[in-house]
């Protein structure tokens, strides 16, 4: 891992970014010297680490106590985009403004997406966990579909935070009832990209025997913002 540059904001938080293997990413890091559990912070596919809502949550949680990271996924940010996948989300974005079956096309796009996201973001927690002043356990928060797959085959994964989830391919949603460390599962009832019954639905299918469910109305980005002072304490029973 190499870090390309470094800044302490005014909250105190240690902003550097990095790239491991061609991978860029972002790793924010409270004050304290005591070794800070992880937060893996993953962001949908196509939205890049740059975001300024995904930037704010890493830097907040940072506030906690914790070291928080991310990194830009296979065609996200300025990582190459693959034809077929810009293909597909072109096909998706059609087809959801005409009220036309999505499943296939999403399928077609999501899924190749988390099997190549996962090994990165397995590498990038072994390169973490090897720095100083970052110790366990490791939480996961953001895209649903990455996070069940990297929750049921992580182990050092120990609490996770998925956002949305309406739209989770078939493989993540059979995986989901093996998904077993504590969850809180954000849902805006109105969220015009992921099915309101589909989000329940996936939420009954979590196998954990703690797991919570907010949900607030809105859009997709009107999450509320004390849900992520919510999320920060979720954080604190599990991984303090």
């Amino acid at each position: 891992m190499d870090f390309t540059s470094e800044q302490r904001l005014d909250d105190g938080v240690l902003q550097r970014e990095f790239t491991l293997g061609g991978i860029p990413g972002t790793l924010w890091t409270p004050e304290s010297a005591a070794p800070a559990p992880l937060i893996l912070m993953a962001h949908n596919n196509g939205l890049p680490k740059s975001d300024p809502r995904l930037i704010a949550r890493g830097r907040k949680t940072a506030t906690y106590g914790y070291a928080v990271a991310t990194i830009d996924a296979p065609g996200c940010g300025d990582r190459p985009r693959s034809a077929a996948a810009e293909q597909a989300r072109a096909d998706l974005r059609r087809a959801m403004r005409a009220g036309e079956p999505v499943d296939e096309i999403f399928e077609s796009l999501v899924g190749p997406l988390v099997e190549n996201a996962v090994p990165e973001w397995l590498a990038t927690l072994d390169a973490l966990l090897a720095l100083p002043g970052i110790g366990g356990p490791v939480g996961y928060s953001g895209w649903t579909a990455l996070g069940i797959r990297l929750a049921v085959t992580e182990p050092r994964i120990a609490a996770v935070g998925f956002f949305a989830g309406g739209y989770v391919p078939r493989a993540q949603r059979e995986e989901a009832k093996r998904v077993t460390v504590p969850l809180l599962f954000l849902l805006q009832w109105d969220d015009e990209g992921n099915p309101r019954q589909r989000a329940l639905d996936l939420f009954d299918a979590f196998g954990t025997e703690e797991k919570t469910l907010h949900a607030n109305l809105g859009g997709h980005t009107g999450t509320p913002s004390f849900e992520l002072e919510d999320g920060g304490r979720f954080l604190d029973r599990h991984l303090k």
